[in-house]
């Protein structure tokens, strides 16, 4: 085993559990779910309330946690608008994006409204923004949300959970997308699976990938 990785890794999630509400959330109800049990003989139904306080806030939490993570996948992606979590679309009409002389394709792209190149990765389950651009566009991670672990090449970084109020480029438009803002990045974005999967069909056509939103298809404003 590789104790200075796993070392790591424990040093990273403990650094970013005060930054995330529904891990404290959960380590709260665990502590009162505790207290409860050592209460018991002695104030037997302050015991139950705690107990049952601890209960309910592990179940809130647990949907919390389903919820976020049923939006990566657009067959069961779910919208609470009250709690953060907006409805994501992606529409418009098709979009071609020609080869890079690096063999990527980099498109550019409005991110509320500012301008910023991304890279188109098929590889990469979520649409990752950099520090940088996170900055000028006016993103902040999203209160609650859990912390992202990713593996860059300077190590274990946490990535935080955002969500774009509009993302544009060439005819198509995505509104409410969820994002990660990744430190580790440098000044790399990329447009991952959580936005193309949301396309009727995404193919290369003669050195050209070429974006198709789905039918029928709502005019981009």
């Amino acid at each position: 085993m590789d104790w200075s990785a796993l070392s790591e890794q424990i040093a990273l999630s403990v650094r970013e559990l005060p930054r995330s509400g529904l891990l404290m959330a959960a380590v709260g109800a665990m502590v009162l779910g505790i207290a409860g049990s050592l209460v018991r003989r002695g104030l037997p139904a302050f015991a139950r309330l705690l107990r049952t306080i601890s209960t309910l806030t592990l179940m809130g939490v647990l949907v919390l946690v389903v919820v976020q993570l049923s939006r990566l996948d657009p067959r069961f992606s779910m919208a609470v608008p009250e709690i953060g979590l907006p409805e994501q679309v992606v529409e418009g009409n098709e979009t071609r994006v020609p080869l890079a002389p690096d063999g990527h394709y980099w498109l550019r792209a409005q991110i509320n409204g500012h301008e910023a190149s991304f890279l188109v990765d098929t590889g990469a389950t979520l649409t990752a923004i950099s520090q940088d651009t996170a900055e000028r566009a006016g993103l902040s991670p999203r209160d609650g949300a859990l912390p992202i672990r990713m593996q860059t090449a300077n190590g274990a970084v946490a990535a935080h959970i955002t969500s774009i109020a509009e993302l544009r480029f060439g005819n198509v438009a995505a509104r409410g997308l969820d994002a990660i803002i990744a430190p580790g990045l440098g000044e790399t974005n990329v447009i991952g699976m959580n936005l193309l999967s949301r396309l009727a069909s995404v193919r290369i056509e003669e050195g050209e990938l070429v974006l198709v939103p789905n039918n029928p298809q709502v005019p981009v404003e």
